[in-house]
């Protein structure tokens, strides 16, 4: 019995606290302000963002991974799976997976950007074009992601776009 009484109770006093919110006056027994309309919120001409549309020469990144490498003679040696940007947003280096099948067992070769051509073959499908040999990529250091260990016994790379250094 008390619980339905209680239920009663709050429930009468939730409705007038909101009737009392609603009902145009103030506490003091003034008339309440009028509310005014939001205004949209207006950026300087220097801060708005600038939108661009692509254009048939561009290339786009979720097609650029994953494109096959490959050589003069036009032999598959690897394939991009990712690449480097400096701090201006221009590409810093060409991360190429190179052995393996399937991208089990391959590894990861950083090369420069100068020695890697992108073109497109039947004008839609993107292709990358490198001077060299599949096996001069395997014996090219592995390419380490910052906060990855080198795998045991490899030899430490050196940072994308420097040359390796000679023992």
């Amino acid at each position: 019995m008390r619980t339905p009484l209680l239920a009663s109770a709050l429930l009468l006093a939730g409705l007038a606290t909101a009737s009392a919110q609603t009902d145009g006056t103030k506490p003091d027994g003034g008339s309440a302000a009028t509310p005014v309309p939001g205004a949209p919120a207006t950026m300087a001409d220097n801060l708005r963002p600038t939108f661009v549309a692509q254009t048939p020469d561009d290339m786009v990144a979720s097609k650029l991974i994953g494109s096959s490498v490959v050589n003069g003679a036009n032999e598959t040696i690897g394939q991009i799976a990712d690449f480097v940007l400096d701090q201006k947003g221009a590409v810093k280096a060409w991360i190429i997976g190179v052995g393996g099948f399937l991208g089990i067992g391959s590894k990861y070769v950083a090369v420069d950007p100068s020695v890697l051509k992108l073109d497109r073959t039947d004008g839609k499908t993107l292709q990358a074009r490198i001077d060299t040999t599949k096996d001069q990529l395997r014996a090219a250091p592995e390419y380490v992601y910052l906060g990855k260990e080198p795998p045991k016994g490899a030899a430490p790379a050196s940072p994308a776009g420097e040359p390796a250094q000679k023992p």
